[in-house]
C-alpha cells in the first residue's frame, strides 16, 4: 500500500502470521530500501527467538514498469535480502523473473485482464495477484468470480485474489473459488500501526463503499480513492483534471512529490471493503478477528462434493 507500508506494519503482520506486503517505491532510495529489509529481518528474528513462533514472510512488491528508474537498484537490494516473496505490479514480470527466482523468490505477477495473466503465466511467475474490481489504490475492472474461474481453467499455479477482502469470510469464498491466498489492505490502512495519518484512517471508519471513486485523474492509472478526501482537499470529484500516462519515475520522486499542488497529496486510497472498516484496531486484533471469522465461516461451509 502506497505511503502506508512501513516498517512497523509489515513486522506486527509479519509476527501475526500473515504476509507482510509493501511496495518498495515507499522508500526513498534503494538504499533506504535495504536498510527497512534489514530492520525487519531483525526485528523479526528477535520476535521469533522471544516467542518461539517463526514469522510469516514479508513480500515486497516490486513497480517493473518501464518508466520506474529505479527498478534496476531495487532489484538488486532484492536479490541480496532473498525474499521468500516478491510481487511485481505494473508490467511484466519478465525483466525481473530469472534473477528472483534464482535467489529463491516466489514471484506471484500483479494482473488486471485475463491476457495479461495469460501474458505472466506463460513468462513463468510462480503465481497470480489477480486486481478485481473493488480493489484500494490501483484497482482492477473484472468480476472477481469471473475473473478467478477464466484464470483458473488454464492455470494451476499460486492464485492470490485482490479486491474487496474485507473479512474472514470473503478470504473462505475466495477460497472455495480456487484461491490460495487472499490479498486484504484497507483494513490494514487503518490499524495503528500503519503509516496513514490519522485522518484518513478516521474517514475510513466514517465511510463506506458509495464513498469510494474509481479514476485515473491521480496516477494514470484506473485507482480507488475516497470521495471525501478528494472533496477535503478542495477538488469537485465530478470534474477532475485528467492526468496523462503514468510515469512511474516522477511518481518515485520524493522531491517530485513534495512540489506538487498540496491537493496531490492528500488524496487517501481505499478499496470497497471500507464498509467494513468499523474501528481502528492493532494488526494483531485484526488479524485475531480475521482468523475466527474464517473459521466460522469454513465451519458452516457445505461439505465438497466429491
Amino acid at each position: 500500500m502506497f505511503r502506508v507500508s512501513g516498517i512497523d506494519l509489515v513486522t506486527a503482520a509479519c509476527a501475526n502470521g500473515v504476509l507482510g506486503a509493501f511496495p518498495t517505491a515507499n522508500c526513498r532510495t534503494s538504499e533506504e530500501l535495504d536498510g527497512w529489509l534489514s530492520i525487519i529481518a531483525e526485528r523479526l528474528k528477535k520476535i521469533e527467538g522471544e516467542t518461539g513462533r517463526k514469522p510469516a514472510p514479508l513480500c515486497p512488491n516490486l513497480i517493473v514498469h518501464r518508466t520506474n528508474t529505479r527498478l534496476r537498484e531495487d532489484l538488486t537490494v532484492l536479490v541480496a535480502h532473498k525474499p521468500q516473496i516478491v510481487v511485481t505490479s505494473v508490467g511484466s514480470p519478465t525483466a525481473v523473473l530469472r534473477e528472483l527466482q534464482e535467489a529463491g523468490a516466489i514471484v506471484l505477477a500483479d494482473v488486471a485482464s485475463i491476457r495479461h495473466a495469460e501474458l505472466a503465466a506463460r513468462a513463468g511467475a510462480d503465481g497470480l495477484v489477480l486486481l478485481t474490481s473493488g480493489a484500494g489504490g490501483q484497482t482492477g475492472w473484472l468480476n472477481p468470480f469471473a475473473f478467478v474461474r477464466a484464470v483458473r481453467s488454464f492455470y494451476s499455479g499460486i492464485l492470490v485474489l485482490a479486491g474487496g477482502i474485507g473479512d474472514g469470510v470473503a478470504i473462505a469464498a475466495a477460497e472455495s473459488l480456487g484461491c490460495d491466498l487472499a490479498y486484504m489492505g484497507t483494513k490494514f490502512i487503518a490499524t495503528h500501526e500503519s503509516m496513514a495519518s490519522d485522518n484518513h484512517k478516521r474517514m475510513l471508519v466514517d465511510s463506506t463503499a458509495d464513498d469510494i471513486l474509481a479514476t485515473t485523474a491521480f496516477t494514470g492509472l484506473q485507482t480507488s480513492v475516497l470521495t471525501p478526501s478528494i472533496v477535503a482537499a478542495g477538488l469537485d470529484p465530478s470534474n477532475l483534471p485528467l492526468r496523462g500516462p503514468i510515469d512511474v519515475s516522477d511518481d518515485l520522486d520524493v522531491l517530485a512529490r513534495e512540489k506538487r499542488p498540496k491537493p496531490w497529496r492528500d488524496i487517501w486510497s481505499a478499496g470497497h471493503s471500507v464498509s467494513g472498516v468499523a474501528e481502528i484496531l492493532s494488526v494483531s486484533e485484526l488479524v485475531m478477528k480475521t482468523t475466527l471469522e474464517y473459521e466460522t465461516a469454513r465451519s458452516r461451509a457445505p461439505p465438497s462434493q466429491s
